[in-house]
């Protein structure tokens, strides 16, 4: 005898909540992928006094946010503050190279660089830390974003508006980002594998990451005040893609795998690439476009490649799956 109607409505629940999932990491990866082009209408304002901005108020509202969880597990944190510190110094260096590699090499560049460089310091991090054999897959996945990272660095340095050391500093600052953004992602993880909630483990790392950029805000951030155009855009910055965004992808990952919202953010790169042609005015010579596609793909690989026996972790060597090394942020 079936359930009845309860029944019946159990799977149009869940796939309706799946679509919610789905949809909420979306609009997250989209709001995410505009923060470059945002940046630009505040010319007057450098990329540090940006990224302060950004990460050091956003930062800050999501430890707020967290606070109930946090006392919960304060117990908990204590137990890691080594982590917790790790975590947090990343939270502050990512959006200071983060910024600053896209108003050195260009939005398009310095976000793909950013981006498509991260899971590959995962895979490092992880490798060293923690002993995962990282594969052929990924391998073949850094080989490919490295050759992609040394076309556009060779693209932009024959391009006679570009000048060759911002490119090469540029694209260097990209990869300090991408490095941040992966260790953030792994102190995070290692400490909701300790036990430790998603919102406390991120409130933790994301709140006293925020703290550390305020002097940075408070010696840059002046210019930030100067027009209402610039306060509109370090307000956009903080509340809209890093508060909000962060929060839409936390109820995301309620709803779907891990490695379903990896693929989904995706977009993120290719959202501020085309929007960086479209509204900035960037032009990319084809050389370019070919590295762009390349991290691009570089991304794709490491997001949907088999993950058999080849990518599991010696034993005894502890950590998560690597398809969930993108924690961003979300419930208890």
């Amino acid at each position: 005898m079936d359930g009845g109607p309860a029944a019946a409505g159990a799977p149009r629940a869940a796939s309706a909540g799946r679509i919610g999932g789905i949809a909420a990491v979306l609009v997250a990866a989209i709001l995410w992928g505009t923060t470059g082009t945002a940046a630009t209408f505040a010319p007057g304002a450098g990329p540090l006094a940006i990224g302060a901005a950004a990460l050091g108020i956003g930062g800050l509202l999501q430890g707020a946010v967290a606070l109930p969880a946090l006392r919960r597990q304060r117990v908990a944190l204590r137990r890691r503050p080594g982590i917790v510190l790790a975590g947090a110094l990343a939270v502050a260096v990512y959006p200071l190279a983060f910024y600053s590699s896209m108003h050195l090499a260009g939005v398009a560049i310095g976000t793909v660089v950013s981006l498509g460089s991260a899971p590959i310091a995962s895979g490092l991090l992880e490798r060293l830390l923690e002993g995962r054999r990282l594969g052929a897959w990924w391998t073949s996945a850094a080989a490919l974003g490295i050759a992609g990272s040394a076309i556009l660095c060779v693209s932009k340095m024959n391009d006679p508006a570009a000048p060759p050391g911002e490119t090469v500093l540029g694209i260097g600052l990209g990869l300090v980002a991408g490095a941040a953004y992966a260790l953030y992602s792994w102190c995070a993880y290692r400490l909701i594998l300790g036990g430790v909630g998603r919102a406390a483990a991120m409130g933790s790392v994301f709140g006293l990451g925020g703290a550390l950029l305020i002097p940075v805000l408070l010696i840059t951030g002046a210019p930030l005040l100067e027009s209402p155009g610039n306060f509109a855009v370090a307000a956009y910055m903080a509340l809209v893609p890093m508060f909000l965004g962060y929060l839409l992808f936390g109820f995301g990952l309620t709803r779907i795998a891990p490695s379903a919202a990896t693929t989904l953010t995706l977009c993120e790169p290719a959202v501020a690439a085309v929007l960086a042609v479209v509204i900035v005015g960037e032009r990319l010579n084809p050389a370019a476009w070919a590295g762009l596609a390349m991290i691009a793909l570089t991304l794709a690989i490491l997001a949907l490649a088999p993950h058999g026996p080849e990518s599991e972790r010696r034993p005894g060597a502890g950590g998560g799956h690597g398809r969930e090394r993108r924690v961003r942020a979300g419930g208890d």
